[in-house]
């Protein structure tokens, strides 16, 4: 599920942020928010809907039916709605959702669901588990962008086709997708192979080669046609590679980012207006490219952007999705990569699309939103993504609206201390009127505390991340209640835990 990288040359100085079009421009004069109405469609470099409103997808990844799971991980631990609401409640409105051909095979069924948790999941396909998971996301306003992620559930393929998964075996289960989801418009497009690249030593895929093997342009436009006659309603979504020879340097990138070659061989579909490119894009902590120790960094970003994908955007060519981006935050050097890509893709319905990689903490090379409880939020990586966030409050082809905001206040005191450690009580209160449906408190405790043990919920810590989750005798916590959680840690009394936070939502103290 990751994109691994070619060997990279020279990379670009200086350019600008990214600015929205011309016709973005006249577009943005009466932008909506929220995920707009019906189908989507492109006018120029700008996403609009059936209304003709500008349009944006601010989303996020979340992983797993394309593994032998079967299904979106952390489903093992939680509820996959009440996963939904918190991703709307943060303002994703955009779910995109990796699948494996294999999915569909007669003897793949998904497993690491909790029965509990899950109980309308329980003996699905895994096609039947994705209807779930569409169904609940139009209901919150959410759009939905599938993802062929692997043919198979073991690799991701440089290719769209594997001796085991043909090429019309790949378009066939397109086209069933195509029919399966014709007339929802919460599903909104096709993203129609994750991640083609070349091969270390020669072969895998290029761009305008002409090889009908191996040219990803001419087998996107193969695939996209059949999912248009199929369902004409449908975005496709068309990645880059990752080496194209003959449009400047650097020649490489990531793997699906390199849309250089489209100025020159751009996909042709019978629906012009239906095409979206979409690139790739990582930080130094998943791979050391050339760029991030330039002496110019992080001057020279916008430059090597525009280079790799953003003229199709800056030219009005093609709107661009930035389908995967996504970092740990371990080096430095991330945290600057995150906030200059954010202020390249703009702010608003006109700037550029995204989808964050990833919703899921097991990502190896990149962590997720969520931290490794399944539960609280990352936030650090929340706070950057959060100014271009545009919240899923149109249509999005579902009824309902958003929950009542949450919020809640935090207590904290330390009741007895001995040499090397000390009880504490951290009391929550539900200040907001509606229950905390299955809450689950999370809070950074100081440098050199482990908390031992604790009463009147399950407590738990991974690094200097604390989370407290409801007892199962006791889910929710009414509005205007409180409940007083005891801990036992070992480590000095002296230092203050802070971030105290519901899901998304953040404590007052």
């Amino acid at each position: 599920m990751k994109r691994l990288l070619s060997l990279v040359v020279a990379a670009l100085v200086g350019g600008a942020v990214l600015t929205a079009s011309p016709a973005a421009a006249a577009l943005q004069t009466t932008a909506a928010t929220g995920t707009g109405t019906g189908f989507w469609h492109a006018s120029g470099s700008q996403l609009v809907d059936s209304t003709g409103a500008p349009v944006r997808m601010t989303g996020v990844n979340w992983f797993g039916a394309e593994t032998a799971n079967y299904s979106p991980h952390g489903l093992w631990s939680r509820n996959y709605k009440d996963m939904l609401d918190q991703m709307a409640g943060l303002g994703y409105n955009t779910l995109r959702l990796p699948y494996s051909n294999q999915l569909f095979d007669s003897g793949s069924k998904p497993v690491s669901i909790d029965q509990v948790a899950n109980p309308d999941l329980q003996g699905l396909t895994g096609l039947q588990v994705l209807d779930k998971i569409v169904a609940y996301a139009g209901v919150k306003g959410m759009r939905v962008l599938l993802d062929r992620h692997r043919p198979d559930s073991g690799a991701q393929s440089p290719l769209w086709y594997t001796s085991a998964y043909s090429e019309s075996r790949w378009i066939s289960d397109w086209t069933m997708l195509a029919q399966h989801y014709k007339g929802n418009p919460t599903v909104i497009g096709a993203d129609l192979h994750n991640e083609p690249h070349s091969i270390q030593g020669g072969g895998g895929a290029c761009w305008g080669c002409g090889d009908t093997a191996t040219d990803w342009r001419l087998a996107a436009e193969r695939a996209g046609n059949a999912v248009l006659a199929a369902n004409p309603d449908w975005l496709i979504v068309v990645e880059g590679v990752d080496c194209v020879s003959g449009t400047g340097d650097p020649q490489c990138g990531w793997w699906g980012g390199n849309l250089s070659g489209a100025k020159q061989f751009p996909v042709r579909l019978s629906k012009p207006d239906k095409l979206v490119y979409s690139a790739h894009e990582y930080a130094t902590s998943v791979f050391a490219q050339t760029w991030f120790s330039d002496p110019a960094f992080p001057a020279n970003l916008p430059a090597l952007w525009d280079h790799f994908f953003g003229y199709l955007q800056k030219q009005n060519i093609a709107p661009v999705l930035l389908g995967e981006f996504g970092s740990t935050l371990a080096d430095p050097r991330d945290k600057v990569w995150l906030q200059e890509l954010m202020k390249y893709a703009g702010s608003g319905p006109s700037g550029m699309s995204f989808t964050y990689w990833s919703w899921n903490p097991n990502s190896g090379d990149t962590g997720g939103i969520l931290n490794d409880d399944w539960t609280t939020v990352n936030q650090t990586k929340q706070a950057i993504l959060q100014p271009y966030l545009i919240p899923p409050v149109g249509s999005g082809g579902g009824p309902g609206d958003p929950p009542p905001a949450a919020s809640c206040a935090v207590t904290y005191h330390v009741d007895n201390t001995w040499q090397g450690g000390f009880i504490a009580t951290v009391t929550l209160k539900n200040t907001g009127t509606s229950a905390l449906k299955n809450w689950a408190l999370g809070w950074t405790v100081p440098s050199g505390t482990q908390i031992t043990g604790g009463w009147n919920a399950t407590v738990s810590q991974t690094g200097q991340q604390a989370t407290a989750k409801a007892p199962t005798w006791a889910p929710d916590l009414a509005g205007g209640a409180s409940v007083s959680i005891g801990i036992q840690a070992t480590g000095p009394s002296t230092g203050a835990p802070g971030g105290f936070a519901v899901g998304a939502t953040a404590c007052t103290t």
